[in-house]
This record gives structure tokens, sequence and C-alpha cells, in this order.
């Protein structure tokens, strides 16, 4: 498809639309239950279309920021400063905005004109990772390099760091106006693990984390187990990661599981499920096999597995041939003379949907709100993990559950879901809408049944597709999963029309997280703004700072040269930072 590309032109600036989107950040602030009863609307009938407004604590609405590009990825991306070998980071140039308007024409003048609808940050596949659980797939990297990564161990202080980045932003880069909330479109754990639940709640709401498991005292994972298959940080063994110039660090493994502080984000923020966080390992089904559960907690590890039968369970993993985990029982039993003892540890079991609401509810949790974080008790009654919520005056925002509970790493919705997102859409037609998934359209493609619902239809992204395409006031469909920046123009019926906006991963470089502004250009168009932004760790890593910032650094240093990692994750120019122009419904 086409795609009219051209550097956008400066933005707008202070007007009502602008003033009326930081007082909805006032109230959103709160972490009070806003408007639409959500998660009521699911165990009952539709939507409530008023917001209730409370008193919080204040934000100037007299002026908005200027339009500033410090900080994000428009001013400088991290890039290789040397041409060959171990590729060590540092300041890049930054990325240009460019314009597309394949759905609609972008007309001369808007940026004096147009008014801001919301703003707001969406973080995806952040996979916080118990990096020494005994079911990870580690082994798999002696038939896919990928199935593995040097940097894993540092997913935590690289989070923290994406956090202290968001607190550190002025506002809405292009429209000026307030950072409304922080949307995760899932994957925000990797195994499935309690242990991992924790870490992330802490680290979207704050406080101290010891991304550690099992001994308490000392790492205990393939890292420091003396195989050549992966990167030995702390000792003198040639691995094959050295032996591509991956540098020795004495103390990396202790630093690793260190306790880390999160301040915890100083927005409201929001969360969405993902395969990783409803499924173990992100692809077994909710009711699997329970030799994996006992498994998980247990003390028995598997590290080393030959090439063939590791490419056999890699074929099974891909084509979903073992959704329950049969297979893989089988197959760790099959190798349990090859395991190695690890301290047991009941923090890795997995989690349910049940423990996953639960957690949101928490109001240890609860950081700058709202309260359960989108999810509430009438998620919890009706065993249910999809919601709406009002993001400002004119838009509301809807979170959906894209997992599929039979099994595999791709989605599908099931029919009450669908209906629920009709109803939801149809009560609010007099507000645009932004829908938020962990899967993108073409990955809903899996319609496995759901054994607690076994009689239900299960959709495809397709049918998706077609229901927000019959709605003329949806903006944009948001979501991860691919672990690469995409952006696809969808046209509907009768000239309606919305963006589909997937974003990169925070586990593979290049490290990314989102900026979306929504602007009225009060020409007949809407513009959607997407800004991508990089953690606050400097790009320039120094080995002997293993402090909290420093690894966030080198978190993103060793993800870059990670073997078999792919370097177009990051897309084209036209799927960065961009101005996406729609007509207006």
């Amino acid at each position: 498809m086409s795609r009219i590309r051209s550097v956008a032109a400066s933005a707008l600036g202070v007007n009502r639309r602008t003033v009326l989107a930081a007082a909805g950040a006032v109230s959103l602030s709160a972490g009070v239950g806003y408007a639409l009863r959500p998660t009521d609307s699911q165990a009952a009938t539709t939507s409530s279309t008023e917001a209730p407004v409370a008193a919080s604590r204040k934000v100037s609405t007299s002026a908005s920021p200027a339009p500033y590009t410090k900080g994000t990825t428009l001013a400088s991306v991290a890039a290789p400063r040397n041409s060959s070998g171990y590729r060590r980071l540092g300041d890049g140039p930054g990325w240009k905005r460019v314009v597309r308007s394949e759905l609609a024409a972008a007309k001369s003048g808007r940026a004096d004109r147009r008014t801001a609808l919301a703003a707001f940050v969406q973080f995806t596949d952040l996979h916080l990772m118990d990096v020494q659980h005994p079911l990870r797939w580690e082994f798999l990297r002696a038939a896919d390099q990928h199935s593995w990564r040097p940097h894993e161990a540092l997913t935590v202080p690289g989070a923290v760091s994406l956090v202290e980045r968001v607190n550190a932003l002025r506002g809405a880069p292009v429209t000026g106006a307030p950072l409304h909330f922080v949307m995760t479109t899932g994957d925000n754990t990797d195994n499935n693990a309690h242990s991992e639940l924790e870490w992330f709640m802490k680290v979207m709401s704050g406080g101290r984390i010891t991304p550690n498991s099992g001994d308490p005292r000392h790492y205990e994972g393939v890292q420091n187990s003396g195989l050549k298959l992966y990167w030995q940080p702390g000792s003198a063994v040639r691995d094959g990661d050295k032996a591509l110039g991956f540098p020795h660090l004495q103390g990396f493994l202790a630093a690793a599981i260190r306790e880390v502080n999160s301040p915890g984000l100083d927005l409201p923020w929001y969360s969405t499920v993902g395969n990783h966080d409803a499924l173990p390992l992100g692809a077994y089904g909710s009711h699997g096999d329970p030799y994996l559960a006992e498994a998980a907690i247990g003390g028995r590890k598997l590290m080393d597995v030959p090439a063939a039968d590791a490419k056999k369970l890699l074929a099974s993993i891909n084509n979903a041939t073992d959704p329950k985990g049969t297979g893989y029982r089988d197959f760790l039993k099959a190798h349990a003379r090859s395991m190695r003892s690890v301290t047991p540890d009941d923090r890795r079991a997995p989690y349910t949907q049940a423990d996953y609401l639960k957690a949101h509810l928490d109001p240890a949790h609860q950081g700058h709100g709202p309260a359960g974080h989108g999810y509430s008790s009438a998620n919890l009654d009706a065993g249910t993990q999809y919601y709406a919520f009002r993001i400002s005056e004119d838009v509301i925002g809807i979170s959906l559950d894209t997992t599929d509970p039979g099994g595999h790493y791709n989605g599908s919705i099931g029919t009450a879901q669908l209906k629920w997102l009709e109803r939801t859409l149809k009560g609010n037609k007099d507000s645009y809408a932004v829908v938020f998934s962990h899967h993108t359209s073409t990955s809903m493609n899996n319609t496995r049944p759901d054994p607690a619902r076994p009689g239900e239809k299960r959709h495809t992204g397709a049918e998706v597709l077609s229901v927000l395409s019959a709605h003329a006031r949806v903006l944009a469909w948001v979501n991860g999963h691919v672990h690469r920046n995409v952006i696809t123009p969808h046209q509907g019926f009768g000239g309606r029309s919305f963006w589909e906006i997937s974003t990169a991963s925070h586990i593979d470089y290049p490290h990314l997280a989102r900026i979306i502004e929504l602007a009225d250009n009060k020409d007949g168009t809407i513009s959607v703004f997407t800004t991508l932004i990089e953690s606050a760790a400097p790009h320039r890593t120094d080995y002997a700072d293993l402090s909290q910032t420093g690894l966030a650094a080198l978190y993103r240093e060793l993800a870059y040269n990670a073997p078999g990692a792919n370097k177009t994750l990051a897309g084209s120019e036209a799927d960065r930072n961009t101005e996406l122009v729609l007509k207006k419904g």
C-alpha cells in the first residue's frame, strides 16, 4: 500500500480542549472509578456514558507546555558507535515525524486550528522475567539463538528506567496536553509466575523489588551453569557469546538480583492482559497439565538438551500441537537425568486469572490509580478481563482480553466479549473510541475453545476489525504482541476508517514505548500523533557501573547485540513517529 511521508507541521497552542483534557487528567489522577461502569456492563447490560468527576491533586490548566522533543526518539535514539563485532551504543540521530494520509488528506493550516482531545502512553511486552524459573525454555537456544537472550536478567531495572522516562516527560510532545495515563498492552510478565506478577505491580505503582527467586543468597540459573550455550558473564568460560565480543563482567549476576527501587508512575495506569500473563510460558492452556505447576515450584531445572531434541520441542510450540503442555511434561520427564538442582520456591507458582485481578485490585498496588487499574470486582465475579473507561470528555477507552485460555500464543475473543464490544461502541456513539488489546488483528487467528466456556465460539481479528469498522468514531486500535512497530490503516464501511497501532516490545531491542495524542484539526479530520520513547538510561554504557541505572543502560546494549536479534523491529519511518490523519466521524 502507498504511504505518504513528510515531516510534520508545527504543533498547536493552548485552547479550551487542552484545558478540558487537563481536567480529565486531574480526575483520573484521583484513582476514582471512572465513567461507563465498565465491568458492570460485562456482568449486566450496557455502559453508562456519564462520568463522575472528583477533586484531586491539582494540575495547572492556565498554560500547556510548548511542543518538545527532549526525551523522545525525535531528539535522539541509541545507535552503535562501532561498525563491527560487539557494538557499543551511544547517542544517535533522532527519527523524524512522518505524515500519513492514506485515510484522509492532511490539510494545510491544521496545526493552527487543532485542539487536543487526549494524550496517553502505551507500554507493551515488558516481559518481566524470573530468569531462574525451572520451566523456562532457555535450552531451546540449541535450536534457535533467539530462544534465550543474554539480557533477560535485567528486565526489572530496564522497566523501572522506562517508568522514570515517563515521569520526566513534560506532557504530550505535539499538543502540549497533559498525559492522561499509561496503558500496558500485555505480556507484562513472562512465565505467568507469582514472583513476576509482584514485580510488575511494584514497577508500575512503586516499591522495592528483589528480582530473585530460589536461593536468596545467589543466582541459580543458566548464566552461572558453565555451559557454553549461554553467556557466562562472571566466569572465565569461553562461551559462544564471549566469542562474539560479549564482555566479562565480574559481579554482574549479583547485581542483577540485587534490590531495585521503582518510584512508580506519576500517572494513573491501566492494564491489558497478554498471553504470557494468562498462560504458563505464554503458550500452554490455563487448564493445562498439573505436572507443570508442580515443576514450576520444584527444585529441578533443565538447562541443556541436544539440538535435535530442542528442535522438536520448538516445532510443537510454534505449530500449537501441544496446547495443554502434555508434550512438554513428557519432554521434561524424558530429560530428568539431565536436570540440575535448584532451590525450590513457591513464589514461582503460576497465577490464575483471579490472582491477576486481585493483584490489580489490591490497595497496596494502587499507585496513582485508578483503583483496579481498569479492572473491578465485577470482573472478578464474572471471570472476565475486559472493560471500558472514559479517557476524556470526548474519548472512551476499551480494553479487550484477546488471550485464548485453550492454549497457544496467538489469540481470539469469545462471542460474549464481541457482543459486549458492539454494545459498548453503540452505547457511546457520541464519543470517540480507542481500543486496546495485546494481540494484533493478524495474530488473532487461534480459535481453540476456552475450556471454561466450551460451547462458546471464538472470533478472529478479522471479525473484530469488522465490528470496529462499522462504527464511525473509532480512531485507533492500539496493541503489541509482535514486538515490532507497525502502523496499519483500516478503511471501513461508508468511508469510516481507523488506524491500528502496534508497538515494539520492551524486551527486544530497540526497547520502546509510545506516546499517543489525539487532536481535532477543525477541518473535518482527526490527527493521531505517535511518538516513541526509550527508557531514561543513558545510551552509553560503563562496564564498571552495575548500579540500577548502569544495568538499565546495559540492558539496552546487550539486547542490541543478542545473537539472532531481529534488527528490523523498529519498523520503517512510517511506523515510528507519525501523524496519522483520518476523517472525522
